[in-house]
């Protein structure tokens, strides 16, 4: 793991108390803006065809999948969770028609997707306007993020929270992406800030970086 990016992620995290709460908010806004410059930075630095090529296709890790998915995927399990789960409003990914301008043929996380068929998806992907959702997306999750109380972060999930996101369709029934809302709703705000909010942005964006390595 970038050292950088995980001692930020360490510090942010221990300040996730009552007293040092909006300073920890800071750091993990801080941190994911790093995060968000490493992957605009891709634009100028790979081809269309970069973002759908798989060099690790065959074995065990986040960085088997494509970049082009890799920014889906993050993005896309960030929307559903700050704005279905939480805030429980539309998710940017439908309110600014994305869910057009982007090409894809799914609107879940993709976890269901395995070998070519992450390849498959990621040719059909509107590169220009995922990174335009990606942006959006984080503003979102920024403007709540500050927004945001210590007593409000210790807020937890319910059973209706559950069946509400499997209603909305946004995860799939696939046995490899089912699971998902269960791991969401177990956790409290405070956990959702630890993981997907800023770790998980961490483990694809280096999986990611591992991919744009190989092809250069």
């Amino acid at each position: 793991m970038n050292k950088e990016w995980s001692n930020k992620n360490k510090l942010a995290q221990s300040k996730l108390k009552k007293v040092s709460f909006q300073e920890a908010i800071k750091e993990f806004i801080e941190l994911r803006e790093d995060l968000m410059q490493e992957m605009i930075s891709w634009k100028t630095e790979l081809s269309q065809d970069d973002f759908s090529a798989m060099p690790f296709m065959n074995v065990q890790g986040y960085h088997n999948k494509t970049i082009a998915y890799s920014i889906w995927h993050i993005m896309r399990i960030e929307d559903i969770v700050v704005n279905s789960l939480v805030r429980k409003k539309e998710e940017v990914f439908f309110a600014e028609n994305f869910n057009e301008k982007i090409g894809a043929d799914i609107i879940t996380t993709g976890n269901e997707l395995k070998k070519q068929e992450i390849a498959d998806f990621s040719n059909k992907l509107n590169i220009e306007n995922l990174y335009e959702y990606a942006i959006a997306v984080k503003t979102s999750g920024d403007e709540w993020l500050q927004s945001l109380t210590y007593q409000e972060s210790k807020k937890k999930f319910a059973e209706e929270d559950k069946i509400r996101l499997r209603e909305l369709g946004v995860v799939s029934e696939d046995e490899n992406a089912i699971w998902l809302i269960d791991y969401w709703c177990s956790k409290d705000i405070l956990g959702l800030i630890k993981m997907p909010l800023s770790r998980h942005w961490i483990m694809h964006i280096e999986a990611a970086i591992r991919i744009k390595n190989k092809l250069k």
